[in-house]
């Protein structure tokens, strides 16, 4: 399995309205196509963090392949107004806000 985990900033009691968008996401065949198995979304302080896991490590990939789809396009744009970058004078995609994992441990 492989992960990723996107950090930007959350406004303030929008949990339940980010949570909805992807609720609604999650019901269609996007998250399929991208081989997304679980995500989780938390909150800490104004901070936003996107955990998704993939069956592959080809999920920043698929990702990518994704943005094209109409659906994707529209939670990204319905997604604006709780989220944003969290530095966005580097942020470019997706990918520009995914922290970089440097310790993993698993049980036997």
């Amino acid at each position: 399995m492989h992960s990723t985990l996107i950090v930007a900033r959350m406004a303030a009691g929008s949990a339940r309205e980010v949570a909805d968008l992807f609720g609604a996401f999650d019901r269609t065949d996007v998250p399929g196509r991208m081989g997304t198995r679980r995500r989780q979304l938390f909150e800490f302080r104004g901070l936003y963090f996107h955990l998704q896991d993939f069956d592959e490590d080809h999920g920043e990939e698929r990702i990518e392949e994704a943005k094209s789809d109409p659906r994707f396009v529209q939670i990204s744009q319905d997604l604006k107004p709780y989220i944003e970058a969290y530095d966005p004078a580097t942020w470019r995609s997706p990918k520009d806000a995914m922290a970089r994992r440097f310790y993993e441990w698993s049980a036997a």
